[in-house]
């Protein structure tokens, strides 16, 4: 069960570790708004988490079985990212158009579920790893392996968060102009993974 526990907070944490939506927007909270905040924010996003977590482990045998489902989730994915892309570019442009100070964020938790379940690739992400631990018999399909296994995925996610969070001024120090373009460096990293997952079906 320990095992499960640390497989479902590593690929998790790994997961979650580079420049993404919801982490570099995490980071755009913790500069601009409260703790408070930031908190709701963080809430929100490991809401969704879970119930990705568990519903991927059932979908596995599924999925496993129909990769044409596994294709019609990242065709639906890649809309999604350009979306997100467009919309981060049109809000940054916005956000230079007005010259504000301080810009809120209305709902912290309403953003950070929005966003994480817009994540098109979570379920897929946590289905090809239960297929890869079930593929060495390092996980069953019992009620508690599942339970324990989602519960490592969720303190990863919220792991990682609260790292960027943590370290957001001093990342902020580091990167200089660029922490006060978040909106346009989600642009860019929405449109990447768009492309990088179109490239995909193309090639």
């Amino acid at each position: 069960m320990i095992s499960i526990f640390v497989f479902g907070f590593v690929f998790s944490f790994l997961g979650y570790t580079p420049p993404s939506v919801l982490n570099m927007t995490a980071l755009k909270i913790k500069l601009k708004e409260d703790k408070r905040e930031f908190n709701k924010f963080i809430i929100g996003v490991l809401l969704v988490v879970f119930l990705q977590a568990y519903l991927s482990i059932y979908l596995t045998n599924y999925l496993s079985n129909n990769p044409i489902f596994l294709e019609l989730l990242n065709k639906t994915g890649i809309i999604v990212l350009f979306f997100l892309s467009f919309y981060f570019f049109k809000k940054n442009k916005k956000e230079k158009q007005e010259q504000e100070v301080k810009q809120n964020i209305k709902n912290s938790l309403l953003t950070g579920i929005t966003l994480s379940i817009l994540n098109m690739f979570a379920i897929p992400f946590f289905s090809g790893i239960v297929l890869l631990l079930a593929t060495y018999n390092l996980m069953s399909f019992d009620t508690i392996s599942i339970l324990f296994f989602v519960v490592g995925s969720v303190f990863g996610t919220f792991f990682i968060l609260n790292l960027y969070g943590k370290y957001a001024f001093v990342i902020q120090q580091k990167t200089g102009n660029l922490t006060n373009n978040i909106n346009l460096i989600l642009c860019f990293i929405t449109a990447g993974f768009g492309l990088f997952t179109l490239l995909k079906f193309v090639i």
